[in-house]
């Protein structure tokens, strides 16, 4: 099994030489150039002409009305919860299998998570077994719809794109409709992906966006909320700029806010990247049919393709083991990365981490078969140049 895994990766990407990271970062357009402006000009801090353009930018191509730019995805996400209405001590339905930053933000806005199980088709929260779940340990309230069994308000639902696969959002939102309960997409995976034709990030109340170094398209480190509510873009906007009152000169602040600023010099980055985002995006899908033909023979492992009738932006190509084993996927990985293919497993389960393991949470039979079996492949759009 362990040669079969290493002889697939050298087909798909030849020999790893010094190494293949997981995903780096690709810098061919207009990066130097909108960087060095920002350092010639000295606008380099949290005000500045790339600041606007890139929450424009990020705008139209998701097609949001309105992007608001942030330091890194978990504080926009810790925004849209505070905006969505969550308050300190309401709980946060969000999936067990995704990265920390999901919980954490929900943790930051003063909430408890509530971890709920995955669909083994999309690999993000399953609609389904939500419904079910949910029915069976909710009340309604004056208040709207509370845990009966801790008495505190579910908030939100939050659902994330797994390595950047939609999650099945229309029916997702039908059971948040049904229990008027608001949706904040955590699609900081997912930059490019879409469901019928409509960018993921822009199905619920708000969405958010991450641009970290290892995403898509970087800043470096940053994020953005996504909204089509203009009451709402505007208080994200005030409250991730330190809540201040505009004013020539005097310093007013109406309320507790947040120094969530993107500096200047970090959009300049991003706007040279989002220049290059539609060839990114080509180039990746190339590297997940290369993938995806390469392991379509494997007796042991089955390749993550994107879910029938939605677009991947296949931020992270990974395959499954047929056969889930934490013992197995230990050894593929160790394999891989000591020959220099830099591998990796899905994220530790959420409600097994220390911080969290006395939150609430549903059965979560599927989250536990991927955790033991999922296994990212190198992803970078490097790895296609051109069309080689």
């Amino acid at each position: 099994m362990l040669e079969s895994f290493l002889n697939i990766l050298e087909s798909v990407l030849g020999p790893p030489g010094a190494g293949l990271p997981l995903h780096e970062p690709e810098f061919r357009g207009k990066e130097w150039d909108y960087v060095k402006e920002c350092l010639d000009t000295g606008w380099v801090s949290s005000v500045g002409r790339f600041v606007d353009e890139f929450e424009s930018a990020v705008a139209k191509f998701t097609g949001a009305k309105h992007a608001i730019a942030t330091v890194n995805g978990t504080t926009a996400l810790q925004v849209a919860l505070k905006l969505s209405g969550v308050r300190p001590g309401d709980e946060v339905i969000v999936p067990a299998l995704s990265f920390v930053a999901t919980a954490n933000a929900v943790a930051h806005a003063g909430a408890i998570p509530h971890f709920v199980d995955s669909c083994p088709e999309t690999l993000g929260m399953d609609p389904l077994a939500l419904k079910e779940y949910l029915s069976s340990i909710i009340e309604n309230t004056a208040d709207g719809i509370r845990n009966r069994n801790t008495g505190r308000r579910i908030a939100a639902v939050v659902p994330m794109h797994t390595f950047g696969h939609p999650v099945d959002l229309p029916k997702l939102l039908e059971v948040c409709e049904t229990l008027r309960i608001p949706m904040v997409e955590d699609a900081a995976e997912s930059l490019g992906s879409m469901i019928q034709g409509k960018m993921t990030g822009t199905f619920g109340l708000l969405g958010i966006l991450s641009f970290n170094g290892n995403k898509v398209v970087t800043t470096g480190g940053g994020g953005a909320i996504l909204t089509n509510d203009t009451t709402l873009a505007k208080r994200a906007k005030h409250l991730t700029t330190t809540a201040k009152v505009p004013h020539r000169w005097e310093f007013f602040h109406d309320e507790t806010g947040f120094n969530f600023r993107l500096p200047n010099l970090n959009a300049a980055l991003g706007c040279a990247q989002l220049e290059q985002l539609p060839d990114f995006l080509r180039r990746k899908r190339l590297l997940a049919e290369r993938y995806r033909s390469a392991f379509s023979s494997s007796s042991y492992f089955s390749f993550s393709v994107e879910p029938k009738n939605f677009t991947s932006n296949y931020w992270l190509n990974s395959v499954k083991l047929k056969q889930a084993s934490m013992q197995v996927r230990n050894e593929v990985l160790n394999s891989a990365n000591s020959s220099g293919y830099h591998c990796r497993p899905a994220w530790n389960l959420l409600n097994t981490l220390p911080m969290y393991q006395q939150a609430p949470q549903s059965p979560i039979p599927v989250a536990t078969m991927l955790e033991s079996s999922l296994i990212n492949l190198p992803s970078s759009p490097k790895l296609v140049v051109k069309d080689r």
